[in-house]
């Protein structure tokens, strides 16, 4: 922790040094912002026998996020320097621990069976520039369809790679790149990736894509991903606005199509994806067609979403999952469940609202609700689920504590699919970023 502290200390004076004989601009158009989180979390278990009735956790979050210029010239160079700490206020006792009510794990790294006191990183990542085309190398949050990161703890999921993005024709947004690790939530380490069903664990996941602006309302996108012996991935998507009455409708439809490669293909044993396969085994190829479209109506501080999503094929959804918490790029992906089994048909309804229209600026209120069924499984009436979230957000616009969110978050998880608990979960976010340059 102390170095880590120190470390970020260091980056962040190095930014601001003005005698520094760097080129100005690296300089003068760095950004640097320090974000501090307070989180804490219950996820009461509502059913199975875990051993435990709840996990529960509460720490205090600190990332620092510093970004240099360029420095001038035909290539320009510049540095990216992300330093995270995590603090344990309050953890679970000690996993495994007869009789325990509440179990660690949720939020930090066990250490000797229990929350660790604290776990921290800290990442770089150089980068290089040609008129409108950027390289990066190192730390990376790309937010993709086919990669996202996860954002639901104390710390955000970061990735270990290359990124080259190019913004050369107007409207036109190229993307390539390959990751090699990720980090977990609640970890200091990087490991390689895998799939939700998978133990082996490989080193390559190479994307490819492309984002085109058609006009000001209209938007599409293209990506191809393969993950080294496990899956190749094509999406489409699009998003369109337009007036519609007094308010205004967004359409939003997306499609992924997935299929086995390399190991998974020919499967080799821990290469596998969790689904219904022939025979009735729950592991086997990927094989998965991911459909959806969302609607959602906006009219004076009210937004009104209503969304289908149907899964075909023997797998279920595939995505980079190391098992530590992550995130799919799809319209069922929820505070607790992701709705993304073999078969599974999930219908969506979202509502929320901003109370600005009311003379409350900076509070939001919003709500959704997600049935899904026709899940593929081998026993029979096992093959439904629903979650209810309900959240309140509010943000300070003035004053002393200007800046400053909370956020109250809570859902219900009830499954009849086998292994899958029944839980309610609540979340206290307090958020606050301070711009040091």
């Amino acid at each position: 922790m102390k170095r880590t502290l120190i470390a970020s200390a260091v980056a962040a004076g190095l930014f601001t040094l003005p005698g520094l004989s760097i080129a100005n601009s690296f300089v003068a158009d760095s950004k640097i912002d320090l974000s501090l989180r307070n989180f804490f979390i219950n996820q009461d278990q509502r059913s199975g026998n875990p051993g435990y009735s709840k996990a529960e956790e509460w720490g205090q979050g600190f990332l620092l996020d510093a970004r240099s210029g360029y420095t001038p010239g035909v290539v320009g160079f510049g540095v990216d320097l992300l330093g995270q700490l995590g603090v344990r206020l309050d953890g679970g006792g000690r996993s495994g621990k007869t009789g325990i009510s509440r179990n660690p794990g949720i939020m930090f790294p066990l250490d000797d069976d229990q929350a660790a006191s604290n776990f921290s990183r800290l990442d770089v990542a150089a980068k290089a520039r040609i008129s409108e085309t950027e390289l990066k190398l190192g730390v990376l949050q790309p937010s993709l369809p086919v990669l996202t990161p996860n954002d639901g703890r104390l710390l955000p999921q970061t990735f270990r790679g290359a990124h080259l993005t190019s913004d050369e024709v107007s409207g036109l947004i190229l993307h390539l790149g390959e990751i090699a690790r990720a980090s977990g939530r609640a970890s200091t380490d990087y490991e390689h990736l895998r799939i939700n069903g998978g133990s082996e664990r490989v080193n390559q996941f190479r994307f490819a894509g492309a984002e085109y602006v058609f006009a000001e309302n209209l938007t599409s996108s293209y990506f191809f991903a393969e993950l080294e012996d496990y899956y190749r991935q094509h999406f489409l998507g699009a998003e369109h606005t337009v007036e519609l009455g007094i308010g205004k409708l967004v359409t939003d439809l997306r499609y992924f199509n997935s299929s086995s490669v390399g190991a998974n293909d020919d499967r080799v044993g821990g290469y596998a994806s969790r689904g219904y396969f022939d025979g009735g085994a729950t592991s086997g190829r990927v094989d998965n067609q991911a459909r959806s479209a969302l609607f959602t109506y906006s009219v004076e501080g009210h937004a009104l979403g209503l969304g289908y999503q149907h899964l075909s094929g023997d797998s279920d959804f595939p995505f980079i999952n190391n098992g530590d918490g992550s995130t799919a790029y799809l319209i069922t992906d929820s505070q607790i469940g992701k709705f993304l089994r073999a078969g599974e048909k999930t219908w969506v309804a979202k509502y929320s609202y901003d109370f600005g229209q009311v003379g409350v600026p900076g509070l939001k209120a919003s709500g959704a609700y997600l049935r899904g069924s026709d899940i593929d499984a081998a026993e029979r009436g096992a093959d439904q689920e629903w979650e209810r979230d309900l959240r309140l957000d509010y943000k300070v616009q003035s004053g002393a504590f200007k800046n400053v969110g909370v956020s109250l978050r809570h859902a219900s998880l009830r499954s009849k699919v086998s292994n899958q608990r029944d839980v309610d979960e609540a979340r206290v976010i307090l958020s606050y970023t301070i711009a040091l340059k």
